[in-house]
């Protein structure tokens, strides 16, 4: 395996394939430090996002609980208007028959005055 003209010994190889190594090793280490802090920081960032789903959450359902109160309104106040409109339309109705009722009453009266009179 090693030949005998070669410059170095064996003990040079071997230092130098442990020297290579430990570079290896220590390239490595700092990979996984590397690795280690985006794995912590991913963590912090999916934590945030979590907290801001959570609020949001929330926020839409105090807004739908909103909506739900509005729409429970909104129905009382069409209730309130439909009766509204049938009193009017039943106001309508009553003016209507009284202002016939007065005319023929004044119908009646013209006709006792000018024309039953002169018989």
């Amino acid at each position: 395996m090693f030949r005998s003209n070669d410059n170095y010994s064996s003990d040079d190889y071997g230092r130098q394939a442990v020297v290579e190594g430990t570079r290896a090793l220590e390239r490595t280490g700092e990979s996984l430090s590397r690795a280690y802090q985006i794995a912590v920081e991913t963590e912090n960032i999916g934590s945030e996002v979590v907290s801001e789903l959570n609020d949001q959450r929330e926020t839409l359902l105090r807004t739908r609980d909103r909506l739900e109160g509005a729409n429970h309104e909104l129905n009382r106040t069409r209730s309130i208007i439909t009766k509204m409109g049938r009193n009017a339309a039943y106001n309508k109705f009553l003016l209507i028959i009284i202002i016939i009722f007065e005319a023929l009453i004044l119908g009646l009266l013209t006709y006792m005055k000018f024309f039953k009179s002169k018989h």
